[in-house]
């Protein structure tokens, strides 16, 4: 544990960002994981309503720093051509 005044500050705010930057990264992934499982059981037309949605997502968390902008990038051209295919 820190000692110092402005590290025990540091962890703190840390450990709040923490939280926000794990509800952003698993809002992301509930909303990929939803379109995926649409694809799967058939259900095109809702997999396709769903992409702004999971894209909206991917794109807060790149925005806010928990996932890297290529990595947004990747995530919705894999989406995009999941939903195209099937």
């Amino acid at each position: 544990m820190p000692v110092i005044k402005s590290a025990k500050k540091a962890l703190r705010s840390s450990q709040r960002k923490r939280v926000f930057n794990l509800r952003r990264r698993e809002a992301m992934r509930r909303a990929i994981k939803e379109v995926e499982k649409l694809v799967v059981e058939e259900k095109k037309s809702e997999a396709e309503k769903r992409l702004p949605l999971a894209y909206r997502a991917i794109d807060k968390a790149a925005k806010r720093g928990v996932i890297k902008k290529n990595t947004a990038a990747r995530s919705k051209s894999r989406l995009a051509r999941l939903t195209a295919n099937k």
